[in-house]
This record gives C-alpha cells, sequence and structure tokens, in this order.
C-alpha cells in the first residue's frame, strides 16, 4: 500500500532540479476557425527533472538509496523547489503579513495555508499541505501570534478562535508533495570517479 514519507529528497540534488507547473488546456478550432478552450483541470501541477542536479558518484549513491527506500513511484516524498519554496519572493524572507487565509468567525481556530498567484485582476490560489517545520508565522489583523501548525496537512491552530471580521494572515516556507514518476532509474557511468542519471523525473501529488 502506498504512503506518504515527511522525508525531504535531497536537497543538494534538488537545488539543480528543472521544472514547474503544468496546466491542461483543450482547444477545438471552430469551422469558423475561432478557438474555444477549456481546462478540465482546476489547478495546476508540478513536474521536476532532478536529473541536472547529479553532480558526483556520491551524489548517485544517495538517490539511489532515497530511491530504493521510496520504490520507484509507490511512496511520496517532500521536495524543496528551487524556485517556489515560500510565502513571499526569493529574495525576502517570510513574513506574518505575506498571505491572507481568511477571516475570523468567532468559533473558527484552524485555517489552511495557501498561496495566492495575483496577476492583474486574475489571480489562483494553491493550498499548503507541507510548510517546513519552524517557518510558520501567523497574524490576526496585523498583530503576530503564536500558533499551533501540523506540518502535514498545512493546517494552523489558534488558542482562541479569532473575533467575527479579523483578518488571518500567515508567512511560510514550504515544500511540495511529490513522487518519482518513474520505477527505474538508467543511471550511465561516463568516466572514472564520475555518473550520469539523464532524467530523474518528479511530478506532484494532488
Amino acid at each position: 500500500m502506498s504512503a506518504f514519507h515527511e522525508i525531504r529528497f535531497p536537497f543538494a540534488i534538488g537545488l539543480g532540479a528543472s521544472g514547474g507547473p503544468e496546466r491542461r488546456t483543450e482547444i477545438v478550432t471552430l469551422v469558423s476557425g475561432r478557438e474555444e478552450r477549456n481546462s478540465p483541470w482546476a489547478n495546476s501541477r508540478r513536474r521536476w527533472d532532478a536529473g541536472p542536479g547529479i553532480a558526483s558518484l556520491d551524489d548517485i549513491h544517495t538517490l539511489l538509496a532515497f530511491f530504493e527506500a521510496r520504490q520507484g513511484r509507490l511512496h511520496g516524498f517532500r521536495f524543496r523547489d528551487p524556485l517556489d519554496n515560500r510565502s513571499c519572493a526569493p529574495s525576502v524572507q517570510p513574513s506574518p503579513a505575506d498571505q491572507v487565509l481568511g477571516t475570523g468567525d468567532g468559533g473558527t481556530a484552524a485555517f489552511q495555508l495557501v498561496k495566492h498567484y495575483a496577476s492583474g485582476a486574475q489571480s489562483w490560489t494553491r493550498t499548503i499541505a507541507k510548510p517546513v517545520e519552524g517557518s510558520v508565522r501567523a497574524a490576526i489583523d496585523g498583530v503576530e501570534t503564536p500558533v499551533t501548525t501540523d506540518h502535514t496537512t498545512g493546517l494552523i491552530i489558534f488558542d482562541t478562535p479569532p473575533a467575527p471580521g479579523a483578518v488571518i494572515t500567515a508567512g511560510f516556507a514550504f515544500d511540495c508533495p511529490v513522487r518519482f514518476d518513474t520505477d527505474r532509474l538508467d543511471i550511465a557511468l561516463d568516466t572514472i570517479g564520475a555518473g550520469a542519471v539523464p532524467h530523474v523525473p518528479l511530478v506532484e501529488l494532488i
């Protein structure tokens, strides 16, 4: 039976990964030449190739151990997206005001971490399920407030439910839940003391 392992893909290898979000758009060209576009996916799905991060035989040794422990595609794990891993811009540190999570109603104490991607009048909201331990900072109406964080689901819980209308915000670092997208690693030894793994595909779990 598949499971999720709360362990992060080796950082040194993952740092060299390439990839990003993928969406699915269905396009139908009408007789008039006009297009009709529709997306069957409500959310994007991220894919990466961690192969470019392999720099040595020691890296291959580390990757082999990690791959075998996850049993290929069977078990999920955490991955730190080198380009998108925090609630704010990459050049700054997360602050309690980064992302709006919702408003208080006087009875709800738990809120889901999310990240908003906005451009112009449009935006998309991503659920964050794997915050990095010790990174979450939350606020109620701009006042930083302690919370209990479930690092396996992304839920934060206040000791006292925020008052009705209070704005709940948070800042955090996060990992992405992924799995290997292959049951086989094709490893080549190019020179003495050096190796290459052309492709190490990872795909986001949604």
